[in-house]
């Protein structure tokens, strides 16, 4: 008996070994090599030629960039006082993922007292979260006080941060608002001198980039960028100035009363402001307080037909081209009506059978400088009123100023001529109107006026004959002059010499005039040395007495006087009749 004997079955079939197929290898080693190769090249490609797009989109996830916010310049006044200043503060945001990574809004009363100290409401914030979890970075509140910031870090909330930045304060309020303007919630100036030299008060942030992990923790410093604060500013605004005329054209709103009060001042020897003004004003620190008609500079935007302010150019064209000399008589028509083509010219006041010019300024008549319009050709005052800066803006640069409105027409009319002798036909801003009297007060030098402190006086460029120019500030000083009847005797101030002219204009609406007025009253003190000139528009006087004489004369009294002492001007009324040989007055 054989063990373990195995038997073949017999149906079992004998495996023949399969034959090496030599195509077939190579065909598989070609694209084995050819994928090899490939991914050589496509190595290289990445590596060597374009590198860098996937090393951006590696520094996409782990790098990071943070801004250090820089202080925007200080604006101050032309002694110093800081007029705009930025205070550090805090801006509170929320990370809703982070959020909703570390528990969500389970404890609801941490979330509702963060509510409650940003003053939001305690649904809308959460309802917020809950609806943009997805989110990693949303503004709560910006600006915030350092002591909100303080609680909001004390409660220790998940995914609420605070990121520094810096919000503007202005601590003269209200008082220069017009003219400083405002700026936005990112620190960029919307209005006045914030925006119109906002390049220059911007500085330029800090930067430091860092590396990431992906719990983002910080393990690489790449670069740090020192930020940049803002140029400071100063102005040639006098804050001391600047208070009294606010002062006075707020009390003026309310004692005349009227829509609004306007006042600019400047210096005549530099063209420099020292003051501008608007009432009703508003609250720059408040952003509830800045209504539309409260935040308009209407001393750069306000237009208005100057009324009976032109004559004295008027008067020194006639002078300059012999049609008058300060000794004419002009007869005026006692009845005080003069008919000119189809329309009749009217005096307010009743001026002797013969005046002269100097009487003309002091009584203020109309047909006393239509009678001199008439006399010479319309050109020569055009060319006057062009000389002054009635066709062009005043220089000093704000945004929004506007030109108003200069007659260019072939053919005149006789009415036409006269009414543009006594301030109709054309339009004003009141900066327009004291620019052509700081060059009048410059004995006929025109320079731009300035919002901005000046080193040096600006040449300027004689465009008025000063020896003229000297009589024609004398004859407006008669203005003042109680005694003589002048229309401007309470813009007088004590023991100064001040020259003015007042006006009155209707406010012209569609098609016509309506029922309210423009009351102006410009000045140039003090006449033995002409240092300051000044204007004053009251806009829409509600009371009985609505002539410039009445309602905007005592304002500027007022604040010239408290201007002239101010700065420390001494008093000329004693040099009133005396000769200034040398000056040939």
């Amino acid at each position: 008996m054989k063990l373990f004997n195995r038997s073949t079955p017999k149906n079992s079939v004998t495996k023949k070994a399969r034959p090496f197929i030599k195509w077939r290898f190579t065909v598989v080693c070609i694209f084995i090599l050819l994928g090899f190769f490939g991914l050589i090249a496509r190595a290289a490609y990445i590596q060597v030629l374009e590198p860098g797009r996937l090393i951006q989109e590696g520094d996409a996830r782990s790098l990071r960039t943070k801004l250090m916010p820089s202080a925007r310049g200080i604006i101050s006044d032309r002694n110093g006082e800081q007029l705009a200043v930025s205070v550090p503060v805090q801006a509170v945001f929320a990370n809703p993922a982070e959020i909703f990574k570390h528990g969500g809004l389970s404890d609801v009363q941490r979330w509702h007292a963060l509510a409650d100290v940003l003053n939001l409401d305690r649904t809308w914030l959460l309802h917020e979260l809950e609806t943009k979890k997805s989110r990693r970075f949303i503004y709560l509140a910006r600006q915030v006080s350092p002591a909100m910031a303080n609680y909001v870090h004390k409660l220790k909330l998940p995914g609420i941060g605070l990121k520094d930045e810096s919000r503007r304060f202005y601590p003269s309020g209200e008082v220069s608002a017009h003219l400083l303007g405002f700026t936005g919630i990112d620190g960029h100036g919307l209005d006045g001198v914030e925006k119109t030299y906002d390049g220059w008060l911007t500085g330029e942030p800090g930067r430091r980039t860092v590396r990431k992990d992906r719990y983002g923790r910080v393990v690489e410093n790449i670069s740090q960028q020192k930020r940049q604060p803002g140029k400071s500013l100063q102005l040639s605004i006098d804050q001391r100035i600047q208070a009294v005329a606010y002062r006075a054209a707020k009390e003026g709103v309310m004692d005349i009363p009227a829509t609004s009060v306007s006042i600019a001042i400047s210096d005549v020897r530099t063209g420099e402001i020292l003051a501008m003004v608007n009432a009703p004003s508003f609250n720059p620190n408040n952003r509830n307080d800045r209504q539309p008609y409260k935040m308009r500079n209407r001393v750069i935007t306000d237009t208005f037909e100057p009324g009976s302010t032109v004559k004295p150019f008027v008067v020194y064209t006639a002078i300059k081209h012999g049609i008058a000399n300060e000794h004419t008589l002009i007869a005026i028509p006692q009845s005080k009506h003069f008919r000119v083509g189809s329309k009749v010219i009217t005096d307010v006041s009743r001026v002797e059978p013969l005046a002269t010019v100097q009487r003309i300024l002091q009584k203020s008549s109309n047909i006393g400088v239509t009678k001199l319009s008439l006399a010479m050709p319309v050109d020569y005052i055009l060319d006057t009123y062009r000389k002054v800066g009635f066709d062009e803006p005043s220089g000093i640069n704000l945004i929004g100023e506007t030109t108003g409105h200069f007659p260019n027409r072939y053919r005149w009319s006789d009415i036409e001529r006269a009414t543009l002798a006594y301030g109709y036909g054309l339009s004003l801003t009141p900066i327009q109107l004291l620019h052509a009297y700081t060059t009048l007060g410059a004995y006929g030098i025109k320079r731009p006026l300035s919002i901005l402190k000046t080193e040096r006086v600006v040449p300027g460029e004689q465009v008025l004959d000063p020896a003229i120019v000297k009589k024609v500030l004398l004859m407006i000083e008669s203005v003042t002059d109680k005694k003589g009847g002048g229309g401007g005797s309470r813009a007088a101030v004590p023991g100064y010499r001040v020259g003015v002219k007042t006006g009155t204009a209707k406010k012209a609406i569609a098609g016509g005039y309506g029922d309210d007025y423009f009351s102006y009253t410009v000045g140039v003190a003090p006449i033995s040395n002409p240092r300051l000139a000044i204007v004053v528009m009251v806009n829409e006087p509600k009371g009985k007495v609505f002539y410039g004489g009445a309602v905007a004369a005592p304002i500027l009294s007022k604040v010239l006087g408290s201007a002239l002492q101010i700065l420390n001007i001494p008093p000329d009324a004693y040099t009133l009749h005396k000769v200034d040989v040398d000056k040939g007055v």
